[in-house]
């Protein structure tokens, strides 16, 4: 029997029912590829530990990764504790925060699925959409609004999640309901967005401010830059498309791409001019090859002027020339802030969004008895990090105390190349890893700290992310330097993003052992300690001194050997 396609998977599963219900009944410790393929519309990958199968090949270690949908980032303390009761009782102890503003539980075994998407429900949290073919998690920046214009833009992301859910009660039909699932076929949903096949690839869709570009926006495939005016009135969005950071290693029809601008368009217009948008996607991208099926593929091989007419003909107004926008920067909200109701946020640092509990240093444990004790809001950052919302002024010390009590590390007690790093999952459980990330960056950045102390800028404010494979979760592509896996401990360096988020960096070195990556670096950054302009960031430095200097600079041999073709 020929293997059928992922495009045939979606075309017979009935709204993304299949055979889903069946296997959750059956004994077997994993799905069959079919069923796997729908899980993920549903927020869960099938996984495989893959430390324990090198050690132990005799028995199973398949498991699955939920991912919950939260857009912009935001939960209560209720729905936070129980999603760390999850943690603590079906999954592996720990909850992992994304790049994308939300959690993943890991480790959780197939006979518990069931179980733990009925106990994120009770807690008014879903998963459906977190993954698949379909428009994913929106971001938009976390912190909390300044005024009611912020709080209308943040507001739009909740808007674009609700018009742009999937339609199919295939998720509550077979999580949820308590009833055997029904012969259904006579009944299935219409989907007037996706059509019975969904899109050809992932969508993703970020909200910054005018200046403030926290959440990576031009690397979203809809982008939306909130524009106010002399009185801080919400004017609008400029528009963008067509930003994805996904490539595959020697496929030059792959590459990273950022979002153009398209147009500026009213608050009102937002909601028909996305779903444009989407449906071009779906119309238009490649159904038959998923290398090449973002939306970036469209408006590379098409052009931005197809795309922007296309777009015209699919809405009922005229839209406007983008607008210009100040420079961007990028804040990451950590810190000690006060809110515009006279309460406070603190915003801390979750190395590469794992809360875990460690020796010195137990995140999880003390996130919990803070959560526990003063309940406030929680937001989760684009960089993997935490906002705790909504505190009285007079709790302040209190919660300083107990950070320090548990290990927690405070803004102040952070190197700026630390606080800027970001690295995927990857090993052991990712099944696109080729190389390690989040287990290893840490050490990574402590010997970049070494190396920038030995030449005394251990102040420097550059920004550094890892990850396992060339899919880019780490949004590596727009990082001032890049390590992106490309065989078992070796990597491809990648120089020149900036810390706008608006350049993207060029790969520089190939098949660099991890051992080697500071060492490399390192003259690379005496040459920016000493050439470096007043207040130059270091991706600028990079661009402006050229690749051929620093090669020069890391030597004959190193780039004989590491250079890629």
């Amino acid at each position: 029997m020929a293997k059928l396609s992922v495009e045939d998977i979606k075309r017979e599963s009935r709204n993304l029912r299949g055979t889903i219900a069946q296997e959750l009944r059956n004994s077997a410790l994993f799905f069959t590829p079919e069923a796997e393929k729908l899980l993920k519309f549903h927020g869960i990958y099938e996984q495989e530990d893959r430390d324990k199968r090198k050690t132990d090949r005799q028995n199973d270690h398949h498991q699955v990764m939920i991912r919950a949908k939260l857009p912009g980032g935001q939960l209560n303390a209720d729905q936070y504790l129980a999603m760390d009761d999850i943690a603590g009782h079906y999954a592996n102890g720990t909850l992992r925060i994304t790049t994308r503003q939300t959690f993943q539980l890991h480790g959780v075994l197939k006979a518990d699925l069931r179980e733990t998407i009925q106990a994120m429900n009770h807690a008014l949290i879903t998963s459906l959409g977190a993954c698949g073919d379909i428009v994913r998690n929106v971001l938009v920046c976390p912190a909390p609004a300044m005024n009611a214009q912020q709080q209308a833009v943040q507001e739009f992301a909740f808007k674009l999640n609700e018009a742009l859910y999937p339609k199919t009660r295939a998720y509550h039909q077979i999580f949820l309901d308590d009833t055997e699932l029904i012969d259904d076929s006579d009944i299935i949903e219409d989907e007037p967005i996706y059509g019975h096949t969904y899109l050809p690839r992932k969508f993703k869709i970020a909200i910054a401010y005018a200046g403030d570009n926290c959440v990576d926006v031009y690397t979203n495939d809809v982008g939306l830059v909130a524009i106010f005016g002399e009185h801080d009135e919400l004017l609008g969005f400029n528009l963008l498309a067509g930003g994805g950071m996904g490539m595959t290693h020697n496929n030059e029809e792959t590459f990273p791409r950022l979002a153009d601008e398209i147009a500026f368009i009213k608050p009102e217009q937002v909601i028909e001019a996305v779903t444009a948008v989407v449906t071009i996607h779906r119309d238009y991208g490649d159904r038959q090859n998923r290398k090449h099926a973002r939306l970036k593929y469209i408006l590379h091989d098409k052009g931005v002027d197809w795309f922007r007419d296309e777009l015209a003909n699919r809405v009922s107004f005229k839209f406007e020339a983008p607008r210009s926008v100040p420079p961007f920067a990028v804040y990451d909200h950590l810190g000690w802030h006060v809110q515009t109701n006279g309460l406070l946020y603190v915003g801390l640092h979750v190395e590469n969004g794992r809360i875990a509990d460690r020796p010195h240093e137990r995140v999880r444990s003390g996130l919990r008895a803070i959560i526990e004790r003063f309940n406030p809001a929680i937001r989760l950052t684009c960089q993997q990090n935490i906002l705790l919302t909504d505190i009285l002024p007079e709790d302040r010390l209190a919660i300083e105390a107990m950070l320090t009590e548990y290990g927690i590390r405070t803004v102040d007690k952070i190197s700026k190349i630390r606080r800027n790093g970001l690295a995927c999952v990857a090993l052991p459980t990712c099944g696109l890893a080729i190389t390690e990330a989040e287990r290893v960056f840490p050490q990574v950045i402590s010997e970049f700290e070494d190396a920038l102390d030995r030449l005394d800028i251990a102040d420097a404010n550059i920004m550094a992310r890892m990850t396992g494979c060339p899919n880019g979760c780490a949004r590596p592509y727009v990082a001032e330097i890049a390590f992106v896996g490309r065989s078992l401990d070796k990597y491809t360096v990648f120089l020149g993003g900036n810390p706008n988020g608006t350049r993207l960096a060029q790969k520089f070195l190939d098949l660099v052992h991890i051992t080697d990556l500071i060492p490399t670096l390192t003259p690379i950054l005496r040459y920016y300690r000493d050439c470096r302009h007043t207040d130059e960031a270091f991706g600028d430095f990079v661009m402006r001194v050229g690749f051929d200097v620093l090669h020069q600079l890391v030597g004959d041999e190193a780039v004989k050997s590491a250079v890629g073709d």
